[in-house]
């Protein structure tokens, strides 16, 4: 798979630069698993996969006219998969239906990252006790507690942009802290 992207990328690239010859095998190479995908995620939402090929086309006439926006220095897959997540959910709403899409239907199994090492609850708690009062309790109530924003922000008597902020800022700390530990 991984093997896969890459020619895919590198293709890509080399279409960007102006290579018509990569640009059309980059799209050969493309619509097979696009249209597995939207055959999949179409039978996973109960609809008959009868439309997978007008969701192909739509995938790759986006692609066509959106690929400036593709940022080179990324890989290709995972922007080409967003595209086609987002055709078919495009395609279900014009039917009516709301449709929780997974990614996955269109990356078969894309290789994630290597999982990063996760701190122990104890370092989690350690560091979380050197964070501000306000910091802590928002984190608290929010990651712990699974409070809501709102919730929140009444049971501290803060706003919930405040809160918000609180929530961002003691991520932001407790993730350099668990970071630099």
């Amino acid at each position: 798979m991984r093997g896969r992207e890459d020619e895919w990328t590198d293709l890509m690239r080399s279409a960007m630069a102006g290579d018509d010859a990569a640009y059309h095998r980059l799209l050969k190479a493309v619509t097979p698993v696009l249209r597995a995908a939207a055959r999949r995620g179409l039978a996973r939402a109960g609809q008959p996969p009868d439309q997978a090929e007008d969701i192909v086309q739509e995938i790759l006439l986006a692609v066509h006219l959106k690929r400036h926006t593709w940022d080179s220095e990324a890989p290709f897959a995972p922007w080409l998969f967003a595209i086609g997540r987002n055709k078919l959910i495009d395609t279900l709403r014009r039917r009516g239906k709301r449709v929780f899409v997974n990614i996955d239907d269109f990356a078969e199994t894309l290789p994630g990252e290597a999982p990063q090492e996760t701190a122990s609850a104890g370092e989690v708690a350690a560091q979380l006790g050197t964070l501000p009062q306000r910091q802590r309790d928002v984190l608290q109530s929010i990651a712990v507690e699974a409070a809501s924003i709102k919730d929140t922000a009444a049971k501290f008597s803060m706003s919930e942009g405040a809160v918000r902020v609180a929530l961002h800022r003691g991520l932001a700390a407790l993730t350099a802290k668990l970071r630099d530990h």
